[in-house]
């Protein structure tokens, strides 16, 4: 059986005689050092990378691929090479996952294979888009030119993940806590009133004998709920990983929720006119640029449009007629589109198309959180000042009476 590698830290000199330090993977010391040895590398300290007491190294992100990509684009315009520049990049990472990865790549290279297919060998972290695109700049002797445009798109794309992170994430965030809020009122604090009502002899209002039962219920039978909840959430999380129907089913009528669906709708147009253009512009043939962004729209409604779209070019058909047939994309879009087809310059079209989108949703992420605001502070109120109302309303009618 095979032993599984460690990660060992070194310090040392290279071949030209400079310092250098940095991390390897082997399965023994004296694997590393001859691995160490076999790079030129003259160490004089070699030792095991101790492992943190909680927790493990930090996940590489997407957000971390868009920095490290513009590091990269950045350096090769200015002229520093290319495993200089990953050299560089990985010794200052604050990372060590990062620093990692890095040091995995820069070796291939080092090792006279190509960036591309180095980068292929992980591909939790750079997708087929990512490397196709390198391997076109490779061929083309245009790395730095395609660089800068693969920083840009993935800067783009974060930052059009995160206008719908944002506003998915504050609605639930509230909404949440005032479940929580809920919950421990009806368990906790209900119960006490309950006591005193207990000895006023009296009969309570509906309202208040409403809240009480409901309070009791979840004394109840809140445990067996909470775990109902969390078993149906566990098996759906699951199922819709391991089918593709299910996934499929969820993005469609996702589309169809008000406001949220229609930002949704603009963020996919976004997402693969944006791809399109960064994939054509570097000199990748419509029919796999068009495959590329298929993936990357992020929607199956528009992943099996674009599919469409590909078959019926490749058949010869313009792809402003094939768009229009799909009937998921606005006349704008595809009016737009036929103009560049016919000046030639599809591409810078659907740069515009994806400025003119990612804008949109910027607006109505902005727009949808003011919207949400007071509606979830009336739903708040009249949740929680409905339970307060229900337990003193005994208590005003007493006064009443006295």
């Amino acid at each position: 059986m095979a032993k599984a590698a460690l990660t060992f830290t070194w310090q040392g000199k290279d071949r030209n005689g400079q310092a250098r330090k940095g991390e390897i993977s082997a399965t023994s010391l004296s694997e590393a050092k001859n691995l160490l040895r076999r790079q030129g590398i003259s160490a004089n300290k070699v030792k095991k990378l101790a492992k943190p007491l909680f927790g493990g190294a930090k996940k590489i992100t997407p957000a971390d691929i868009s920095v490290i990509s513009r590091q990269i684009a950045t350096m090769l315009a200015a002229g520093v090479t290319l495993i200089q520049s990953l050299d560089m990049i990985a010794q200052g990472h604050a990372n060590p996952s990062v620093r990692k990865l890095l040091g995995e790549i820069t070796e291939e290279v080092k090792s006279g294979n190509p960036l591309s297919s180095a980068l292929r060998k992980h591909p939790l972290y750079f997708d087929d888009l990512y490397c196709d695109l390198v391997y076109t700049g490779e061929q083309s002797g245009a790395l730095e030119t395609i660089y800068d445009r693969i920083a840009t798109y993935k800067e783009k794309a974060e930052a059009l993940k995160s206008k719908i992170k944002k506003a998915m994430f504050y609605p639930i965030a509230v909404l949440v806590v005032a479940f929580i809020v809920t919950t421990i009122l009806l368990i906790f604090v209900v119960p006490q009133f309950e006591e005193i009502f207990s000895s006023f002899g009296a009969e309570l209002p509906a309202f208040t004998q409403f809240v009480l039962a409901i309070s009791r219920f979840v004394q109840d039978y809140g445990i067996f709920i909470a775990m109902g909840f969390a078993a149906t959430g566990f098996m759906f999380v699951r199922a819709h990983r391991r089918s593709q129907k299910l996934r499929d089913s969820v993005d469609r009528n996702i589309l169809k929720i008000p406001v949220i669906g229609e930002i949704l709708k603009k963020a996919s147009i976004a997402r693969f006119t944006r791809t399109l253009a960064t994939t054509f512009a570097a000199g990748v043939p419509l029919i796999g640029a068009l495959e590329s962004a298929a993936g990357a729209s992020g929607n199956a409604v528009y992943r099996d449009a674009i599919l469409y779209i590909r078959k019926e070019v490749a058949g010869g058909m313009p792809m402003y007629v094939a768009m229009r047939a799909t009937q998921v994309f606005p006349d704008m879009v595809t009016q737009m589109i036929a103009i560049g087809e016919e000046s030639g310059s599809v591409d810078e079209m659907l740069s515009k198309i994806a400025t003119i989108y990612e804008a949109e949703v910027d607006d109505m992420v902005d727009g949808l959180t003011s919207l949400l605001e007071p509606m979830i502070m009336a739903v708040l109120g009249v949740v929680i000042g409905g339970l307060i109302v229900a337990m003193y309303l005994p208590i005003f009618q007493m006064g009443n009476v006295v």
